[in-house]
């Protein structure tokens, strides 16, 4: 089974500590030219910014880069990598620029503040999953709505659209190992009356909620 973790979207975010503003900027990227160009272009948009620093890591081959851009060794490019190892994203690009305000921070306050820049990029573009899905619908009544929506998301699932009729219709999708369990746990909560149906599957990303 193939899954890994991928930013949702771009997204940007700003910290300002002991007047110094870090602007956090979070991209999902398929390639090192395409993370190279939003660092460059990064770069270009803030001249005058006293550092861009950055780091990438891609799923296909284990590339991880970083860079401190002029910082101490040490106190930003690794720890904003870090950031992503340790939620284990993966095809991301992120660079953090740095205007600097005038009062110095020392290393572990460097560390600190590009570490939560990446956080809060990270958290503002949001986590996805790529792996198969299976996408599944299934019709209750709705005095059974909630429970089978938490079943779904137990086994994993992703709540999508919901149709409301003189029953409700709830569409999911289901990691495909879970499709039989999900399945199973229906017939046991409604006695046979409720079982899902298959509506197709795909290998792609769906945001984590």
């Amino acid at each position: 089974m193939t899954e890994y973790l991928i930013p949702t979207a771009e997204a940007q975010a700003e910290l300002v500590e002991k007047r110094s503003r870090f602007i956090g900027h979070v991209w999902p990227v398929d390639s090192e030219e395409e993370a190279r160009s939003y660092i460059e272009a990064t770069k270009k948009k803030h001249y005058d910014a006293r550092h861009n620093c950055w780091c990438y890591r891609l799923k296909e081959g284990g590339v991880e880069r970083y860079s401190d851009d002029g910082e101490p060794q040490g106190t930003a490019g690794q720890p904003m990598l870090n950031v992503f190892q340790r939620e284990d994203v993966t095809n991301v690009c992120c660079v953090v620029t740095r205007y600097f305000g005038g009062v110095l921070r020392g290393a572990s306050g460097l560390v600190r503040a590009y570490t939560q820049s990446a956080k809060d990029a990270l958290d503002a573009a949001g986590i996805s999953v790529v792996r198969r899905w299976v996408e599944v619908a299934v019709t209750c009544p709705y005095s059974y709505f909630e429970r089978v929506r938490q079943e779904g998301e137990a086994c994993g699932g992703v709540p999508g659209e919901t149709d409301y009729a003189a029953d409700v219709t709830l569409h999911l999708l289901l990691p495909e190992e879970q499709v039989d369990s999900f399945s199973a746990r229906l017939t046991e909560l409604t006695a046979g009356g409720i079982a899902p149906v298959v509506l197709g599957e795909d290998f792609r990303a769906v945001p984590r909620r």
